[in-house]
């Protein structure tokens, strides 16, 4: 679906227009090979449609564990919920791994530019992902959450610095920032600094107080925002009459919604492109005119004309942050000919 007035040279204004859609969809819980069906068939819809960039919500390969109590409270453990952690690591993914090289398959045969909300396992620490891939098959790479919410810090570790990318791409430069991680200024800093312009937010956010969050960070980083939320009914989850799905009401009726969605996309301008939807799983689609990048900085670019870092100064470490590291002694083989 790109257009574009482009040439190898600089000086000659250029147009181009990308078709984006977001995937709003509930997991398949305890069930990873269902999910990625799901989702397959999501991507090929969305691909038929013309669009170039997928995004689906955060935690949708695992599962976003709403309600979930893994049998914690302060001071308290219990089998019951060791069992359920036990559940919900099987259902988690290896990157790489099997999930993800049938995640860049998909890609490739759609050929489209993909992010995944994935639960990432790297041994028997669970992470929230982001997974990027390219419309050539490739894995480009992850983005591990930094800083997991409530009590999802008791079930998920931390990501670091080494795990912000932004990827310059044909279509535009492409990165994410998981759930309330937007809420994170210095965290929005560091993607603005390295040229963001399609600005993934997978979440399981559905409030509308977060529709403000999202249009906010449109205008203030001058970037497109694609921000992806599950709908889920209460059924969609698996059976458990301990489960706390939502402060908003008690309804355990099969059919009640416990995620309500409000999937989005918002322009540099501040304008509602497509969505938000709250009714329903289904495919929220836009065009993309990227020209509207630089529209927007003309009147404001923090890291660019509206920055004071004589002032205001941000330092971002990028180093991964290893527990244990081997270094390994290289000796110098002996020269035992003269003994």
């Amino acid at each position: 679906m790109s257009t574009s007035e482009n040439t190898p040279f600089n000086g000659v204004a250029s147009s181009t227009i990308v078709r984006a859609t977001i995937v709003q969809a509930s997991t398949v819980y305890n069930d990873t090979p269902a999910t990625l069906e799901k989702a397959n068939k999501f991507i090929v819809e969305a691909a038929s449609k013309g669009s170039e960039l997928v995004v689906f919500p955060e935690a949708f390969i695992g599962g976003y564990p709403r309600g979930f109590r893994f049998g914690l409270g302060v001071g308290v453990h219990n089998e019951e919920g060791r069992d359920e952690f036990r559940k919900y690591h099987a259902s988690a993914i290896k990157v790489p791994g099997p999930e993800v090289e049938k995640l860049a398959e998909l890609a490739g045969k759609n050929n489209v530019y993909l992010v995944m909300g994935a639960i990432e396992k790297d041994g028997y620490t669970l992470y929230c992902t982001a997974l990027f891939f390219s419309p050539q098959g490739q894995f480009l790479g992850k983005h591990r959450k930094l800083m997991p919410t409530s009590l999802e810090r008791c079930i998920w570790g931390q990501g670091d610095g080494s795990t912000i990318p932004v990827y310059d791409t044909p279509i535009g430069k492409l990165g994410a920032a998981i759930c309330w991680e937007n809420r994170m200024p210095l965290y929005r800093t560091a993607l603005y600094a390295k040229g963001i312009e399609l600005y993934c937010a997978p979440t399981a956010d559905g409030s509308k107080e977060w529709q403000s969050s999202m249009l906010h960070i449109a205008i203030e980083g001058g970037c497109f925002v694609l921000s992806a939320c599950q709908f889920c009914l209460r059924k969609d989850f698996p059976d458990h009459p301990d489960y706390l799905f939502t402060d908003w009401y008690d309804d355990k009726e099969p059919d009640s919604i416990v995620s309500q969605g409000g999937s989005v996309i918002i322009s540099p301008l501040g304008q509602v492109l497509a969505g938000p939807n709250f009714e329903s799983e289904g495919l929220i689609t836009a065009d993309l005119d990227l020209g509207d990048v630089a529209r927007a900085k003309l009147y404001f670019d923090s890291v660019g004309h509206y920055s004071r870092p004589d002032v205001l100064h941000l330092t971002v470490n990028e180093h991964p942050k290893k527990p244990v590291t081997f270094i390994s002694k290289v000796e110098k083989a002996e020269d035992d000919s003269n003994k």
